[in-house]
């Protein structure tokens, strides 16, 4: 197993963590879960900047890198909606854009026997993202749920916006291929 697979592997092995963490009764518990996504999140960069610049990058680790960030991110949202500081409804939109986006990646891998790449509006949103729950993780005692739910519709509709072009890159995929004539 290469670096950047196993750095995708300890996020992976994180995720539990963020529950224990922040229902812990640690003083400042929020915060503790907090740096946890943050280090997760500091090993993804690293992971891909590795598998990138030393050419690592494998079939499994293009499974692995983002099971392992949705995974977290998924994390950490159902934690912030437990402790109402997000609404439910947060947690099922962003459920069922990854339900969209694995079923799309499935049919196209599938096909081509490949993941296919994030683009650059799916790199920002998950940035967005993850900035959003981190500081309301961080700054939970100030921020007001209004200022929350302001603060995650955008971050879900920069996602939304990934996933329409995730899905059109998925259905140019799909059509483009050559088409089996039928002979007889």
């Amino acid at each position: 197993m290469n670096t950047p697979n196993a750095l995708s592997l300890l996020r992976l092995c994180a995720v539990p963590l963020v529950p224990v963490v922040y229902f812990s009764s640690l003083p400042g518990a929020n915060r503790w879960a907090a740096l946890i996504y943050l280090a997760a999140s500091a090993t993804d960069i690293l992971d891909g900047y590795i598998a990138r610049k030393y050419n690592l990058i494998t079939r499994l680790g293009r499974i692995l890198d983002p099971l392992a960030d949705k995974l977290m991110a998924f994390c950490v949202l159902v934690c912030l909606i437990v402790d109402k500081h997000l609404p439910v409804w947060a947690g099922i939109v962003v459920f069922f854009k990854e339900i969209c986006m694995g079923l799309g990646a499935l049919v196209v891998y599938k096909k081509i026997s490949d993941v296919p790449p994030s683009n650059i509006l799916g790199k920002l949103s998950t940035t967005v993202f993850f900035s959003v729950c981190f500081l309301i993780m961080v700054f939970q005692d100030i921020f007001s749920n209004t200022l929350n739910i302001a603060a995650i519709s955008a971050a879900l509709a920069l996602n939304i916006a990934a996933l329409c072009i995730y899905m059109g890159y998925l259905f140019m995929r799909r059509t483009s291929s050559p088409k089996r004539e039928n002979r007889e």
